[in-house]
């Protein structure tokens, strides 16, 4: 079936067009249960019928996972550690599929001389993917139901690396992240009931989560957990590379680690996303500072929530992972 997508008017949605909309969002619908911008109701149909390649490499997650750090490891897996080439901004490399449903520029760019000229945030963002050369590589925050239809029956087999992460990070990281580029202007608390209800871009979370948990066991998925990224960051790269038929030597695994730290990361212009920040702020499209990559630590959420958030966060999750096989 294809997406059935309807409107929504709660106490939470409410919350959520008073402080989560802004000229490139207006406001939100329920497509199968997923909260989205309306501007994805425009992409629906391209996406469904979308042609998959078995070829095809994608990193698939809720947002604020550790994405973008997946993103690089298996770009530089499958590319043989190609370092000169991972210069090349990685949203060029690794494109992301739902970028254009996220950001509605329509209204701005008349009124905004320059903004046209700039394709990273006013192309058509699923037209460009399906241009692309092979192989692909493919981000998304789609949940597993709203992946192309050829994935889901398996008609098509790419490789799928899905990442997750503990839901308190997750939604503290993801509230930093709304601030600084998507336009939210609410408090903390109002972002965890939003996060809670399921009431964010690609949520709910727990569904989005065991729905790829749940489909672990195809040859053409691997479930990875950004813990055992912080935890064992080689033991990781060497399961990624025996998923995508790369064979890693020591001292290869060594270098990819050190490309791969934080520290790295944080200072490499091709994945830290800074201009993308700068081009946000030079065309008042938000109005907060920060940086795309803050601390990327474990357990932020200690000195950031309070006892009573804490609390509605480990009942929900138990709830959620109850019977499920999945520690997060």
């Amino acid at each position: 079936m294809p997406p059935q997508i309807a409107t929504v008017d709660d106490d939470l949605n409410r919350l959520l067009k008073e402080k989560f909309t802004s000229e490139f969002r207006t406001g939100y619908i329920n497509v199968d249960g997923v909260c989205l911008p309306e501007y994805y109701a425009e992409f629906a149909d391209a996406i469904e019928n979308m042609q998959v390649y078995d070829d095809d490499i994608w990193v698939c997650s809720f947002p604020k996972t550790g994405t973008t750090w997946t993103q690089e490891m298996v770009w530089c897996i499958a590319n043989n550690l190609d370092f000169e080439g991972a210069k090349i901004v990685l949203s060029e490399r690794f494109p992301f599929l739902d970028h254009s449903p996220l950001f509605d520029y329509r209204t701005i760019i008349p009124r905004t001389p320059g903004l046209e000229l700039l394709p990273e945030l006013t192309a058509n963002s699923v037209e460009h993917i399906n241009k692309l050369a092979r192989p692909r590589f493919i981000k998304t925050h789609l949940p597993f139901n709203l992946l192309p239809r050829q994935i889901r029956t398996a008609e098509k087999q790419p490789k799928i690396v899905y990442v997750a992460r503990n839901a308190k990070d997750t939604c503290i990281s993801y509230f930093h992240h709304c601030k600084l580029l998507e336009g939210y202007r609410g408090d903390f608390l109002e972002f965890c009931s939003l996060f809670l209800g399921g009431k964010l871009c690609f949520g709910p979370f727990w569904n989005h989560v065991l729905a790829y948990w749940s489909e672990r066991q195809r040859d053409n998925f691997l479930f990875i957990k950004y813990e055992d990224m912080k935890h064992d960051l080689r033991a990781v790269i060497k399961r990624v590379a025996d998923f995508l038929g790369k064979s890693l030597a020591p001292c290869e695994i060594d270098i990819l680690k050190r490309h791969l730290s934080f520290e790295s990361m944080k200072a490499n212009p091709a994945v830290n996303y800074e201009e993308v920040v700068e081009l946000n702020k030079k065309y008042k499209l938000i109005e907060t500072d920060g940086q795309f990559m803050r601390s990327g630590q474990l357990n932020q959420w200690k000195g950031t929530m309070s006892d009573d958030v804490i609390a509605k966060f480990d009942s929900w999750t138990a709830k959620n992972l109850k019977s499920s096989g999945l520690r997060l």
